[in-house]
């Protein structure tokens, strides 16, 4: 697709490809909600241009569901584990617990703990997701 060059990930992903698991919070980058991933790295969507992306995979929440459209098991152990409740940041969290446990298969609690310090959520207080990413490497 051809997208003009000052638009930025987030918003060609949201607007033209309808994917909008995809969150955009602060649009500076600090909160976390837009990340993605971009060639298996976490990326910030609200800061990328989508021309930056070109010629690479760009994966958003909506790839972690099954073929079937049942939940992944990282969205599952989110929903086991109670670790949304307002929901606007989970997408940017299970995109980078899914980069964590691609790299790292079985992180211990503080590298989790580590990873997700990168991203804001004002309901949750943390534990629930740090226990939901946990699960999965069980």
């Amino acid at each position: 697709m051809e997208v003009e060059a000052r638009r930025s990930l987030a918003d060609v992903v949201r607007r033209d490809l309808g994917l909008t698991g995809t969150r955009v919070g602060c649009e500076t980058g600090v909160c976390g909600s837009c990340t993605v991933l971009v060639d298996d790295e976490p990326v910030r969507a609200c800061t990328v241009l989508a021309v930056q992306a070109d010629g690479q995979r760009v994966e958003t929440v909506e790839s972690l569901a099954e073929d079937d459209g049942r939940l992944g098991p990282l969205q599952q152990a989110f929903q086991d584990h109670f670790a949304l409740q307002c929901g606007f940041c989970t997408p940017g969290f299970l995109m980078l617990g899914t980069a964590l446990l691609r790299r790292e298969p079985a992180p211990g609690r503080e590298r989790i703990r580590s990873c997700v310090a990168a991203n804001l959520c004002r309901c949750t207080g943390y534990r629930p997701i740090v226990d939901a990413i946990e699960a999965v490497t069980r």
